[in-house]
């Protein structure tokens, strides 16, 4: 059996922008209804998908299992667990479609954004997370850099760093980014967020980093990505995949939950420093916020 049972269809997703064509098939079957996929026969598999049962054979073995019988009990566990999150949730199937009502439209974000957060919390490396905890504690500065919605992620740190007294900025062009980079050293963190893994400009910030000396932190739904591979420590999400994948909806939710934690990681470290200055910043808004009133 591999690894944790409950990441089977985690691992799935992640696996998929490498896998072949005919893999790919048998991936999409599962992720799309795993408990019908699981309960069906190799041969039968194979057919709905169009391939071989020799690919089928290649995909369970590429996925850590020595028997298929091991993969359908994961999955079968994994939509246990799934419809136990999601409980409290209104029943829905399915992805978003034109034909959708609002409450659906609601009900079907609300799904796909819980299952995204719980996903991520089962699959976060808590190891890699301590590294990074330690990384930017130790840091006299701190760089983030994402491009598009992943900005947003970058800035939400940088913000939170910033009201526990952390020295950090968020830039959010690449040319501004790459310069910074390269002036960073070795009492430096770069901290990136792409959900691909593959954007060609957050990319290249981590590695002018890394030259420049800087410990790397990337934050990535893809562990065997670009952006992984140029990274010292690496924080996975396992965010949904939508139609809607261009709006940036269960990933950023997913990378807001890593940069909490990673955030709240440092804070509790440097406790009461952290405190201290998060009485301070509140204070000093507070103050403002009453005087206008006044």
């Amino acid at each position: 059996m591999a690894e944790d049972d409950g990441t089977v269809l985690i691992r799935i997703r992640a696996a998929m922008p490498a896998l072949r064509p005919s893999e790919r098939r048998i991936a999409e079957e599962f992720v799309g209804d795993p408990a019908g996929a699981a309960n069906l026969s190799i041969a039968e598999l194979a057919a709905r998908c169009g391939t071989s049962t020799t690919s089928v054979v290649r995909f369970y073995q590429r996925m850590g299992y020595a028997h298929y019988k091991d993969l359908r009990i994961d999955l079968a566990r994994a939509v246990a667990r799934e419809e136990l999150t999601t409980s409290s949730l209104p029943e829905v199937s399915g992805d978003i479609d034109r034909h959708d009502s609002l409450e659906g439209i609601v009900s079907k974000v609300a799904m796909n954004e819980t299952l995204s957060i719980a996903d991520t919390a089962r699959a976060l490396d808590m190891e890699a997370l301590g590294e990074a905890v330690s990384l930017l504690l130790a840091a006299r500065r701190i760089d983030s850099f994402g491009v598009g919605a992943s900005s947003l992620v970058g800035l939400d740190l940088q913000q939170k760093l910033s009201r526990i007294g952390r020295t950090a900025i968020n830039w959010h062009d690449s040319h501004s980014a790459w310069t910074s980079a390269a002036t960073l050293d070795s009492g430096c963190v770069a901290v990136a967020v792409s959900h691909t893994g593959a954007t060609v400009d957050t990319v290249e910030f981590l590695a002018i980093a890394h030259k420049s000396g800087a410990a790397t932190v990337a934050i990535t739904n893809f562990r065997d990505s670009p952006l992984a591979r140029a990274a010292d420590v690496t924080l996975t999400t396992a965010a949904r995949e939508t139609k809607f994948r261009s709006g940036a909806l269960g990933s950023r939710i997913a990378q807001l939950m890593v940069v909490d934690c990673l955030f709240t990681g440092v804070a509790q470290a440097s406790y009461d420093r952290s405190m201290a200055a998060l009485r301070n910043t509140y204070a000093v808004v507070h103050s403002r916020v009453e005087h206008r009133r006044g």
